[in-house]
């Protein structure tokens, strides 16, 4: 079992403190590195995370407690860990004020160290954890994975599986409420960085004039309003997945800082002259066509190249209805109150797979949350349901039975593992014996 290591940064001028401090802190679930003084310390901050950060009162090119704060305001959840002098107790209390987590005194107690090393680890985790959970946008509104038999979601689910584990964008197109949060949630959780909670953030929600500092963060005073410096999105998703949703309606002043991160993992802060690292997956969304909107000026054609590395189409509802049956009994199951069971009877099913579905799954869960609630003693019937689905079966000699889609669906699995009835059953979940028998009454039809 791979253990991911934790970076930690030792800052001394005292070439036998780094080196006795780099000895005896590495470990198997941590990573050391050093510094001789303040400025390559506040270079390599600026460059990369670290979780804790220790740190000697004392250094030749910094007067009192400045490469504390500076170490603070650029990173804010990382933990500092002063080492103090004789004497020099009054200056540590001054450093925890301004953001410091605790101090050590000189000469080491190293098993002390190694506790309080731990401890600010802890800290800082937990502190980045709960400014994720802030910005999680995780909705509960679709199922929580891509539920269907037809060809479709097959090979959407084939092309999931094979990009989960890579480090590339994708790009997920399709209609409104086809799901594409849901093929993002499972490409996160299929990856290697699914330990951390995906980032959302839906672009059509964010303010123009502060697109950029919500994406990005900023520095205090770095604009009206700016009255204390600001973490963005990148910072939150950082070792984790970002998800902009609806990335078409991103103002087009920031889809070239966008285009940065993606090509060099860094950004910059709003009124921040360094650059941060940063390590993102990057997904994204549409129901938008980027192409067109490339031609017409209203997206960044680098970008849009950029994010289509790697390209997941979602067809509308109503070119896989084979799917329907066992998106309903999905609903049906999920958004049930506890204890309870509903049946939906063939008329009203008939009417489900006769309609057009322009709100795709978002509006089928709608309709089957509004049906259970109208339901008697778990029974929807056709009454249960909105009256343009009842309109839209209309008796007519064109609408589609339960029976016919069942048929469809059935066939094309068989014909996908080419006549292999085992295999068919299989996936279908059924026994031979059901499969044969209905295989069996088709024929007689």
């Amino acid at each position: 079992m791979n253990i991911e290591k934790y970076p930690i940064l030792v800052i001394d001028d005292e070439e036998s403190i780094r080196r006795l401090l780099e000895k005896e802190l590495t470990s198997s679930s941590r990573e050391v590195f050093t510094a001789a003084d303040a400025a390559q310390a506040l270079d390599m901050v600026r460059r990369r995370w670290f979780d804790v950060v220790i740190m000697d009162l004392l250094l030749p090119d910094s007067s009192n407690l400045d490469l504390l704060i500076k170490v603070r305001d650029s990173s804010p959840w990382t933990e500092v860990v002063m080492i103090t002098g004789h004497g020099d107790i009054d200056s540590a209390v001054e450093a925890m004020k301004l953001g410091a987590c605790d101090f050590i005194p000189k000469p080491f107690n190293l098993d002390r160290l190694d506790l309080v090393v731990e401890k600010a680890h802890q800290r800082a985790r937990l502190s980045r954890d709960n400014k994720r959970l802030r910005h999680l946008s995780r909705l509960d509104k679709g199922p929580t994975k891509f539920i269907g038999n037809s060809k479709a979601v097959h090979h959407i689910l084939f092309l999931v599986d094979k990009v989960a584990p890579a480090n590339i964008p994708v790009l997920i197109t399709g209609d409104s409420g086809v799901g594409k949060d849901v093929v993002a949630h499972a490409i996160h959780d299929r990856s290697p960085r699914s330990h951390n909670p995906i980032i959302i953030k839906n672009c059509a929600s964010l303010q123009k004039e502060l697109a950029r500092s919500e994406l990005f963060g900023h520095l205090k005073g770095s604009f009206t309003g700016a009255s204390q410096s600001q973490d963005g999105l990148m910072s939150y998703a950082h070792e984790s997945t970002l998800f902009l949703d609806e990335i078409g309606d991103l103002p087009l002043d920031v889809q070239a800082s966008l285009l940065r991160v993606l090509e060099t993992q860094r950004y910059r802060r709003v009124g921040e002259k360094e650059e941060c690292q940063v390590d993102i997956r990057f997904l994204f969304a549409t129901n938008r066509n980027l192409a067109e909107e490339v031609q017409a000026g209203r997206f960044n054609e680098a970008l849009f190249h950029r994010i289509n590395a790697f390209h997941i189409h979602i067809p509308p509802l109503n070119e896989r209805k084979e799917d329907l049956p066992l998106l309903v009994d999905y609903f049906l199951t999920a958004l049930s109150p506890e204890g309870a069971t509903y049946r939906m009877v063939q008329n009203a099913m008939d009417c489900m797979l006769s309609y057009d579905w322009p709100g795709n799954v978002r509006e089928l869960r709608n309709v089957i949350e509004r049906s259970i609630i109208l339901s008697e003693n778990g029974i929807i019937t056709e009454r249960c349901l909105p009256l343009e689905l009842v309109k839209s079966s209309g008796g007519s000699e064109a609408s589609i039975t339960l029976e016919s889609v069942e048929k469809q669906h059935i066939l094309k699995i068989l014909d996908f593992y080419d006549g292999n009835r085992s295999k068919t059953a299989e996936a279908l979940g059924v026994s031979r014996k059901t499969l044969y028998r209905k295989i069996k009454d088709y024929d007689a039809n």
